[in-house]
Order: C-alpha cells, then structure tokens, then sequence
C-alpha cells in the first residue's frame, strides 16, 4: 500500500500537491522516438504438442455458426475489411496487453484472450512470450513462450478444456490484460471475474482471486456465477461493473509487496446505484492487494479519467509512488485518411484518434480513497522523430500512434519508456483503414515525463 517511511516534510509538501483541482490537469511534455519495432500481424505458433487438437486452429467461433475452414472469414475493423482472414492455423502471437521490461534488452509480453470475448475465443491459448526486440532492425526474436494452465483444479468454474489434461486456459476462461512477475511467481489481472491469478513460471495456476473493493465483492456480466436475466428484468444486482471493463492495467510495488488493480471501466456506487463518476467524469478504481497476506486490503485510489478519453490501457510502478498509464479514446487511424465528415465507408477511418497518452500520476498514503494526482503526459500522437527512427510514415512531420487499443508501457531507464499496442488481429487496421495491424513497439525518450513531480 505504498507504506513508504515518508518524512513529514515530504507528506506536508504531497497533500499539499494533491490540492490540485481536476481543472488544471496534467502538463504536457515532449517526446522523442529512438526507437520503432514491428511484430507482422499474421504472425503464428503452434500450440504445444499436448494441448487438444481443437488448438491446432483458432478463431473457429468469431461467427455466429461454428466456422472450420481455415481463412474464409473475413477481418473488420469498424466495418472496414483488414486484409486479413479467420480461423487461422495455430495461434496468433497478438494482443499484447501487459509488458515488462527485464533490463537486459528482453521483454516478457502478454497475450490476451484471442479475440474478444468469453464467447468467441474458446480456442485462443493463453500465453506469455519472452522477447528480444532489436530496435536497429525493427526485428522481434522470440525466446520463451509460457502457456498458462490449470492441472491442480485450482480455477473456481469449469473451463473450455475441463476434460483435457493438463488442462490449457483460454480465452474462454479468462481475459488477461496485465500481469507482474514477483520471485517465482507470475499474478495476472483479468477482465472477466474480474479476477487476480497467481501461476508458477510454467504456466501452472496455483490460486484465483475474487476482486473485493471494501466490503464488496466485484462482478462482471462476464463472472461465471451471473445469470443471463429472463428478457425485462433488471441486471443482477451483484453485477457492478461493465463488460470488458476489469482488470486492464496490474502493477507493482518496487518490492513486491503489493499489487494494484486498475479497473477499465467504473464500479456501481453502492449510495447512488449509478456508474461512479467525479466532476462529472469517469472515475476507475485502483485496487490494493497485499502479495504476502494474499488479500485485497481495502484501500484504493479514484483514477479519473480526462475529457475525451474513455479508457485506461496498461499500468506499470516507476519508483514508490509513481506510476506511468496509458489513457486513451476509442478512435483509430489519423485524419489525412479520414472519411469525409458524416461517412462511413470501407476505405477511409470515420472515428480517428484523438486521445491516447501515457499519463504520470502519483499516489500514496496520502490520498488513499481519493483521486490520484495526475503530474504530466506524452501525447502519443505527436511525438517527435528528429533521427528518423519512425518504420512508417510521418504524420504532419511527427510520428502518431494511432491505434484503437495501446496496452502496454513500461520504464526503461532514468529517460526512456517503452510503448505497444494491441493489434486485436484481425480486428483492428489503424495505420492503413485496410490492412490489419501489426504489433509495434517504440521507445520514446521521455525525461521530462519521468522527472514530474
């Protein structure tokens, strides 16, 4: 919980510095690309040789009727097709939505649930991938890939796989969007429950976290125990939180000792029995759990969320109290392949991006139960390429990232961060309105960022 040995004068000076009004926001600070690697979209593994034979193929269920012919569905992205065709032989290496770097030049990277939702990803893996990423070629090279498990029955529900040992997870099962590696052990945030999860280094799940905010429990239309109501009643009570909208960003504390869920979407208000807000904005919850106790211990943070944005991506400690999130609207692509005003056709972007930036924020013992302090942002849109680092095209002569989804940013040193998106293959197409994405990942020098105080 950030129980930092704080001096006085440092908490005097602090909620002194959370004072500051949602009005005045966050400054905006510049930032420069040295580096820009791509992961080609229809990049593929096997699945591993015991996993069952369903595996072999992926994306089966994106229709309404079961589909088995490999490559005769096509992709959209807003209607647009993407160049790119379903199921797919093996299982897509897409979705990056969590990523840490190890310092020596590699990054682990996670990989989502497959394709969207509980309902069309029962045969989308879920794994994680250890990379070397070569910035001066702009080449990935693959050294490790965990594929998450559950042989000891330790998920709380049945699973796609229930009767395959050794019992692989999928997209099914979970979808995880953040995760932190503590000792031994890999914890990962899902969306579904939404749930915590603790695995081994092999992919084996040893234990599963119901989400507690306070005295409540939190449950998504997506928790297994939720009922579908009969047509013309109301949602179930114990539902108080949006689809898709758990666990998006998992951090750290630098030593290990706590975990910090941040939610997507806001909770139910227990007092108001609406969506929680703030100034008449979206609030997110930042959740506390306590690694070695193994429970939340009730205390979070409000995460407000700026005009314009509509969700947060990734979230990851950079020191004590701070920490960097990606914040960012639903919008792709940018406006030199924008749609005339008013259309929406298949070759041009009718909702193009406007809002993503990695955020500063800071939060502490001081503002337990209160928003958290909002420092400075990059806006990952106009970010400056004065060595030609950029693989693809300028913008109005600054490099722009402009992708639907952006669910990964991490520390790299004292003035570099590093940032991914997450290409939803074959779902998303954001540079070109017709070509599937690829997973990219650039590193921005970023000093003034990372020095906010």
């Amino acid at each position: 919980m950030l129980r930092t040995a704080l001096t006085l004068a440092a908490m005097v000076t602090t909620a002194s510095a959370f004072a500051q009004t949602a009005a005045e926001g966050p400054r905006q600070v510049p930032a420069i690309l040295t580096g820009h690697a791509i992961l080609p979209a229809e990049t593929f593994i096997d699945a591993p040789a015991d996993a069952p034979a369903d595996a072999r193929v992926s994306g089966k269920f994106t229709t309404p009727q079961r589909v088995d012919a490999v490559g005769t569905v096509v992709g959209r992205s807003g209607g647009r097709p993407t160049g790119v065709s379903l199921p797919f032989r093996g299982q897509p290496v897409q979705g990056h939505s969590g990523i840490r770097s190890m310092g020596d030049g590699t990054f682990w990277i996670l990989t989502d649930n497959g394709f969207g939702s509980r309902l069309n990803s029962p045969d989308a893996l879920l794994f994680m991938t250890r990379y070397r990423v070569n910035f001066e070629s702009g080449a990935f090279e693959r050294l490790q890939t965990v594929w998450f498990r559950d042989p000891n029955r330790k998920v709380p529900f049945r699973i796609a796989y229930e009767g395959n040992e050794p019992r692989y997870l999928t997209g099914a099962d979970f979808d995880l969007e953040g995760f932190q590696i503590i000792g031994n052990k890999i914890w990962l945030g899902d969306e579904f429950g939404p749930y915590l999860v603790r695995a081994d280094m092999n992919g084996v799940v040893e234990a599963v976290f119901e989400t507690r905010l306070g005295d409540r429990t939190i449950r998504s239309p997506d928790h297994p125990q939720v009922q579908t109501p009969i047509p013309g009643q109301p949602v179930p009570p114990t539902v108080n939180l949006g689809r898709s909208r758990g666990f998006e960003g998992l951090a750290a504390s630098l030593d290990g000792r706590f975990l910090y869920g941040l939610l997507e979407g806001p909770v139910v208000d227990p007092t108001t029995n609406q969506l929680e807000t703030r100034d008449g904005r979206q609030v997110l919850r930042i959740i506390e759990f306590s690694v070695q106790e193994e429970r939340w211990t009730g205390r979070s943070w409000q995460y407000v969320l700026d005009q314009g944005a509509t969700a947060i991506g990734d979230f990851n400690m950079i020191d004590a109290t701070r920490a960097l999130v990606i914040e960012r609207d639903n919008g792709e692509g940018t406006a030199d392949r924008a749609c005339p005003e008013g259309q929406r056709r298949e070759d041009c972007f009718h909702d193009i991006a406007r809002f993503k930036r990695v955020v500063l924020i800071d939060f502490s013992d001081v503002n337990v139960n209160g928003p958290v302090r909002k420092l400075a942002y990059v806006d990952l849109m106009r970010i400056e390429d004065p060595n030609n680092r950029a693989r693809v095209p300028l913008n109005g002569g600054v490099f722009t990232f402009p992708f639907f989804t952006i669910e990964n940013v991490d520390r790299i040193d004292a003035e570099h961060i590093i940032v991914g998106n997450d290409n939803n293959l074959p779902f998303s197409s954001s540079r070109d309105p017709n070509r599937a994405d690829g997973n990219e990942l650039i590193l921005l020098r970023v000093p003034e960022l990372l020095n906010a105080r």
